[in-house]
């Protein structure tokens, strides 16, 4: 049955690509949702965005969000782990819960035919997680085998270490999977309150596609979510972007170095977000097309790869990138990224870089939209950052909107080469920490 949904699932690919027609809706019980209608298949994608994740966690408890997530399909109601496990499988349902920093998020797919039986299932998960104790312990040792893998990936550690060096003791300067120790110290009762502090109307986005109606949909809603609590407004607390240009080494015995570097970035809401959205792809977004794919691996063979990108937080934002090279070639890396980073900030882009961007990204724009999953989780996504429907529509004019002129004052702004900070994991020769 499981493979029924995923082939409906490819079916419904492309099949609302061409016109995505939004409705917006309050349910008559007061949850706003947004949803595009497209019966041809019965299929239906359901998604559900709750604001705070993982950053709601009190600091001694870091990994109280990670682990009760975990739980989630352990058990709920009068269902043990197996029977819940047999019953999604008897319906050909598909849940997906995943916890970030700022979001916990909820990805359903299900049939037509089973949608009351799916959201009944649903439900029980959302107000009557069972926590048993036996699944806790299951879950615990595998949170503690994915931290003890973590520790040897150079990777992960160069993200922990990142993270540690720009926020501190915030929670963002700490895995969202927690420490060893906070894992291991965690009670039930740990569990229980992180789920409370989670399950609140207040944080609520919602997104569905397929084969539902805008006047379905509204009681559904409020059937599936009307009984949690409404909780307040989440907000996590503020922090300052504290790490500073220069250089950090981790030694971890690998054969090529791996590192992370860059700088404080630019807020979704700014004026200047969509000039900066181009500049990144002309300067590290763009694979092998980028600046700095050109000058680190196809003039120089230095990497398989360079990539850099816009990271946006609740509570931060950071214009960050990654490469991977050789112990004994990751200082010459370094040292033409920086070039790189300097001559965009002072030169800027040339009109051609400009161009080519332009099109790559208004029309590589449509393919993301290239099934209903796909589309719910976009929408959702537009929900929480603020945008309004027709910012599908008018994307593309923003991007084009972008002149030589403004994105050459923003790369002054926005890019500090002597704010670049790397964090490199391994054993790089000729490099000193600064």
């Amino acid at each position: 049955m499981i493979r029924i949904l995923a082939a409906l699932a490819i079916l419904c690919t492309g099949s609302v690509q061409a016109e995505i027609k939004i409705k917006t809706l309050i349910s008559p019980g007061g949850i706003a949702a947004w949803v595009v209608e497209e019966p041809s298949i019965p299929f239906t994608a359901l998604e559900i965005m709750f604001s705070g994740g993982a950053a709601l966690d009190p600091a001694d408890k870091r990994g109280a969000a990670y682990l009760m997530t975990g739980l989630l399909e352990e058990g709920s109601g009068d269902m043990d782990a197996q029977a819940f496990a047999a019953a999604q499988e008897a319906l050909a349902a598909s849940f997906g819960f995943n916890v970030y920093d700022d979001t916990l998020t909820i990805s359903v797919r299900f049939l037509t035919e089973n949608r009351a039986e799916t959201l009944a299932l649903l439900k029980n998960v959302l107000t009557q997680p069972r926590f048993d104790l036996e699944a806790i312990e299951r879950v615990r040792k595998q949170v503690l085998s994915i931290l003890a893998s973590d520790a040897q990936d150079p990777d992960s550690v160069a993200g922990a270490t990142w993270s540690q060096l720009a926020f501190g003791e915030h929670s963002y300067g700490k895995p969202r999977e927690g420490t060893e120790a906070s894992i291991v110290a965690l009670t039930r009762e740990d569990i229980i309150a992180a789920h409370q502090r989670l399950f609140v109307r207040d944080a609520l986005s919602v997104s569905a596609v397929g084969d539902i109606s805008a006047v379905d949909l509204g009681p559904m809603l409020d059937d599936l979510l009307g009984d949690l609590p409404a909780g307040k407004g989440l907000k996590t607390t503020a922090v300052d972007f504290a790490i500073e240009g220069g250089l950090t080494i981790v030694d971890m015995p690998t054969p090529q170095s791996v590192a992370l570097f860059g700088h404080a970035g630019i807020d979704r809401d700014h004026p200047d977000f969509f000039a900066a959205y181009i500049l990144n792809t002309i300067l590290g977004g763009r694979g092998v097309e980028s600046r700095l794919s050109e000058e680190v691996r196809e003039k120089r063979g230095l990497t398989y790869g360079v990539s850099t990108f816009l990271v946006g937080k609740e509570e931060a934002n950071m214009l960050m990138g990654q490469v991977a090279s050789a112990n004994d070639r990751i200082g010459e890396v370094i040292a033409v990224i920086r070039h790189e980073w300097i001559k965009m900030a002072r030169d800027g882009v040339t009109e051609a870089e400009l161009t080519d961007a332009q099109t790559y990204l208004t029309g590589a724009y449509p393919l993301r939209f290239d099934g209903n999953a796909k589309i719910a989780n976009i929408l959702v996504g537009m929900q929480r950052q603020g945008l309004s429907t027709s910012y599908i529509n008018t994307r593309n004019d923003r991007i084009n909107a972008v002149t030589l002129n403004k994105i050459n004052r923003l790369a002054t702004e926005l890019l500090k080469p002597e704010a670049l900070h790397f964090v490199v994991v391994g054993q790089p020769k000729g490099l000193n920490e600064e």
